[in-house]
């Protein structure tokens, strides 16, 4: 009795080739489909931080009426949250982007980043959410004291060779107001809490911003008004 049962629990040369055989299908099936797809990823990742920016907007909404310019002028509004989208020496000649406030020095708000007013990971808070932006070491992408996030460069990263932006967005800004409302251009030239002169900031149609690699392109869009995120 227990020489049949050994016997039945061997595996036969056949048996052995079919479960081979059976594990190559599946491996042939499964494995393409979790194969990565870096520009997917890079779009993800930028809707991510787009909808962060616009959290940290209603969250920290700047108002202060003491907050003005070397005229007396309150300019509060142009600290607002932003996601800046640039590429330069600094981070280098790769598509990067940075989400800021301009908050530092009175009657500053040049419309430029630097160290202090880039928003901390919050996963890291050693890092800074900039895949490159200035000369200084923390936040030039090229040196070694870079302080910054590596993936936020997201031409070295995920072999993003350009962004581009239309319908609703301008200049490679997003920004927010304390609804969450989504504005475009650089608030650095308001001179109003949502006027520039005659120019209405916020977003009335809505914003496509177009990441392309070598091959393809992916389209995200911001919707005027909510700000909410989709990826085409």
């Amino acid at each position: 009795m227990n020489k049949y049962f050994l016997k039945k629990q061997a595996f036969t040369m056949l048996e052995l080739l079919f479960v081979l055989v059976v594990i190559g299908i599946l491996a042939a099936v499964i494995i393409p489909r979790t194969s990565t797809n870096p520009l997917q990823e890079a779009a993800i990742q930028v809707a991510s931080h787009i909808r962060y920016t616009q959290h940290l907007a209603m969250i920290d909404d700047k108002y202060d009426t003491l907050r003005k310019d070397v005229n007396g002028k309150v300019i509060w509004y142009k600290d607002r949250w932003q996601l800046n989208f640039a590429s330069s020496e600094f981070t280098g000649g790769k598509e990067a982007y940075t989400i800021f406030a301009d908050t530092t020095g009175i009657g500053a708000s040049r419309g430029n980043a630097n160290e202090a007013e880039i928003a901390i990971n919050p996963s890291n808070a050693n890092q800074i959410m900039t895949g490159g932006y200035g000369s200084a070491a923390a936040i030039n992408y090229t040196k070694s004291g870079f302080r910054g996030m590596k993936k936020l460069n997201i031409g070295n990263s995920y072999g993003i060779t350009s962004v581009r932006m239309n319908g609703g967005c301008t200049y490679g800004r997003i920004s927010f107001d304390h609804l969450g409302r989504p504005m475009r251009g650089d608030q650095n030239t308001m001179n109003s809490p949502y006027n520039s002169g005659r120019t209405q900031r916020l977003m009335t149609v809505d914003c496509n911003v177009v990441l392309s690699n070598d091959t393809a392109h992916v389209t995200l869009t911001i919707q005027r008004e909510t700000g909410y995120v989709t990826i085409n």
